[in-house]
């Protein structure tokens, strides 16, 4: 795996409450920064989605690209790209552990890499600016439902 990007975010929910939100990827649009489509593909014999279809546009990053998840129950999922125009590979996880009093540190994990070629610094930037937006946008969606 390509050199990652990692940030946390503490989220007032149980870590069922939060994985609840990241698989309903049919809600992305409505909370994910330049998620435009967040189509499953294939649905897993679990109910969650094994393969999902993307639309993305979050300067520098506009591309459309399917990735395939691994789930292991509410404590971590991971994604890796099956394929994209733009995107040579994306792989990625979110990492969920209870801290108590109805409390979860998320731990967003991230590497990637374009067909264009970008600087090293340049590309974690936006590495950095996805997961942060994920990361709040996710903070925001759970705790307002």
């Amino acid at each position: 795996m390509a050199e990652q990007t990692t940030s946390s975010i503490v989220i007032d929910a149980a870590p069922a409450d939060v994985m609840a939100v990241i698989a309903d990827f049919p809600s992305y649009p409505t909370w994910a920064k330049g998620v435009k489509t967040a189509d499953v593909v294939r649905q897993g014999s679990d109910g969650r989605a094994d393969e999902v279809f993307f639309s993305l546009d979050v300067s520098p990053i506009k591309d459309e690209y399917t990735l395939s998840y691994q789930w292991s129950g509410d404590d971590e999922v991971t994604w890796t790209l099956v394929e994209g125009k733009m995107l040579r590979s994306l792989d990625g996880a979110y990492v969920l552990r209870e801290l108590g009093n109805a409390s979860t540190e998320v731990t967003y994990r991230l590497a990637l890499d374009v067909s264009i070629p970008l600087i090293g610094m340049l590309k974690r930037k936006g590495e950095k600016i996805l997961i942060d937006t994920a990361l709040k946008g996710l903070k925001k969606r759970v705790e307002s439902l």
